[in-house]
């Protein structure tokens, strides 16, 4: 059992530890496919995942703080976000091993949705620390 400020910290970790290894995939094949308009996508990718993830942290974090009490780790997802990750990997593998899409839009796909994650992990790793704000601004 973990209090509220630690499972933020450990949304953390495993945010950054997942966008580190989206974006490896993506940025190990970049440079073959190194040019403006990849990059000017990758940036698209990452503009338009950044935002659905930086909902999802201020969510995420308003649950978490109003738990009442200390809480097993693995809280710091509901069940809807466990199953999206579940869901989120599986296609991701199945689709990058499938041979169905192309090495380019991994490289620029990933690095992209990688970062996006990454930043994901980053944000909640500021919510750890300006935890007791966070408690006085949401009068808990």
């Amino acid at each position: 059992m973990v209090n509220k400020r630690t499972l933020l910290l450990i949304a953390g970790i495993v945010w950054a530890i997942a966008g580190f290894n989206v974006a490896r995939i993506g940025l190990i094949l970049y440079p073959q496919y190194l040019g403006v308009l990849n990059v000017i996508l990758s940036i698209v990718v990452f503009a338009l995942f950044g935002t659905m993830f930086f909902k999802m942290t201020t969510k995420h974090t308003k649950r978490i703080l109003s738990y009442e009490g200390k809480q097993p780790f693995y809280k710091f997802f509901d069940i809807k976000a466990y199953c999206i990750m579940a869901f989120m990997m599986t296609f991701g593998i199945g689709l990058r091993y499938s041979g169905l899409i192309p090495f380019r839009f991994i490289a620029v796909f990933y690095s992209g949705l990688g970062c996006a994650l990454f930043s994901a992990g980053v944000i909640f790793f500021i919510k750890y620390l300006k935890f007791n704000s966070l408690l006085e601004v949401n009068n808990l």
